[in-house]
């Protein structure tokens, strides 16, 4: 059996390896601010399953639950806003071309 120390350092390592697995996205979508490939119906689910973990968490007074569930929904919603813009802005654009 794992002792709680070493369960809770393999929840930290759990938690900075998936919170670090969204920062390329982020970066990339920060600097081209193409969005293009991203699916906001994934983004709008993710999210909420995030919350979701972030509630659970809270529940079972989970630190690193918690903290990597925040810094995963910080990124989430960055992204997310970066692709609704977008998404208005080319809505916009194709309605002017459309003579609307």
């Amino acid at each position: 059996m794992i002792d709680q120390t070493t369960l809770e350092y393999v929840g930290y390592g759990a938690a900075a390896l998936t919170t670090l697995a969204f920062l390329p996205q982020l970066v990339h979508t920060m600097r081209t601010g193409k969005t293009e490939g991203l699916n906001l119906a994934m983004y709008v689910t993710f999210i909420a399953g995030v919350s979701l973990w972030m509630v659970y968490g809270v529940a079972i007074d989970s630190v690193p639950m918690m903290v990597a569930n925040t810094l995963t929904l910080i990124q989430a919603f960055i992204i997310l806003s970066y692709k609704i813009r977008n998404d208005v802005l080319r809505s916009a654009t194709q309605a002017r071309q459309c003579g609307f």
